[in-house]
């Protein structure tokens, strides 16, 4: 067992070591079963580290709650990737990119996935069907672009990503692969000397990952943000990273800039994506709670923070409507 698995196994996977470290007057065991049979828990070392106290955003991120349960409103496959999904575990929809999902689990779990009725399934995302999305990818020329997914492809042993590395790389138009892993901030251990060998012989490949709270951004997180920004003005557009909504319904991920978003209000984001189709975002709004609270109440009252726009930046993009821009 490599050291990286033996600090994977110190982590949080069970709602009793939950209860054992933060108290059981904080987590009700018996409540929150249905909840954690419903998608399952794991919190690394890493993650429990950036836990300050009960009920901060960390803890939201990582923790299950009743609340999880209740659905207002949405649908399983908000992203619609199985309806854009020829073969297993493949998502193709972009032109020339295309979505491999390679493993079902991760080094810890995020209670918002979007892909939570898949991942930590084995069945649901099957390592023993490769076959198939290869072929595929094989198949379609226009595909240059492959990005790697889950659960995080780095739960997988070097072994099996380097074999999913030569394959893609026997591929003659696929150009680019992408890893999409949060493995650095939740178990930075992974990423050893030997995979960090095996990877550059198949180089250029990306890792891409994201921060969702400010308390994520470790020492050596903002230094590499602070080098994302001198980039700006130096370098291709491809190697600096923006904001972007992933439209729901299928629709795919549109940056917030002037050119896509139409208006933004309280109640909801309007915009087009890059085929000029126009999707609606729904404010974030919470759930009327036992205190009685408006259900209706903006978001942001609940630590959901909406997306909003400057004064400027919004008339500005009223004038772009109204002369057809």
């Amino acid at each position: 067992m490599s050291d990286w698995q033996k600090i994977l196994h110190e982590g949080v996977d069970t709602l009793e070591k939950l209860a054992n470290r933060f108290g059981h007057d904080v987590i009700d065991v018996e409540a929150l079963k249905p909840a954690f049979d419903n998608f399952q828990m794991r919190i690394t070392p890493a993650a429990l580290a950036q836990i300050k106290e009960v009920g901060d955003p960390m803890w939201n991120q990582y923790v299950p709650t009743v609340q999880e349960l209740e659905i207002v409103d949405g649908v399983i496959d908000s992203l619609d990737e199985d309806g854009d999904s020829p073969v297993p575990n493949i998502t193709h929809r972009y032109p020339d990119r295309a979505l491999f999902l390679v493993s079902p689990v991760c080094a810890t779990y995020c209670r918002f996935c979007t892909r939570r009725r898949k991942v930590g399934d084995p069945e649901k995302i099957p390592l023993n069907q490769y076959d198939s999305a290869f072929a595929y990818l094989a198949e379609h020329a226009e595909i240059r672009d492959v990005i790697l997914s889950g659960g995080d492809p780095m739960m997988l042993s070097d072994r099996r990503l380097e074999y999913i590395f030569q394959q893609l790389r026997a591929i003659p138009h696929i150009e680019i692969i992408r890893i999409g892993s949060r493995i650095t901030s939740h178990l930075p251990e992974r990423i050893t000397p030997e995979f960090c060998e095996m990877v550059r012989k198949y180089h250029p490949v990306y890792m891409n990952t994201h921060f969702n709270h400010p308390s994520e951004l470790t020492p050596d997180s903002v230094a590499a943000l602070e080098i994302v920004k001198a980039l700006r003005g130096w370098t291709s557009g491809l190697a600096v990273p923006h904001f972007v909504i992933d439209a729901p319904g299928g629709g795919g991920k549109v940056p917030l800039l002037p050119e896509y978003v139409e208006e933004i209000t309280e109640d909801e984001v309007i915009f087009r994506n890059y085929e000029g189709k126009r999707f609606v975002y729904k404010q974030p709004r919470q759930v009327a709670a036992e205190s009685g609270c408006d259900p209706l109440a903006p978001a942001a009252q609940n630590d959901v923070v909406p997306i909003q726009i400057g004064k400027k930046a919004a008339s500005r993009s009223r004038r772009r409507r109204k002369t057809g821009s």
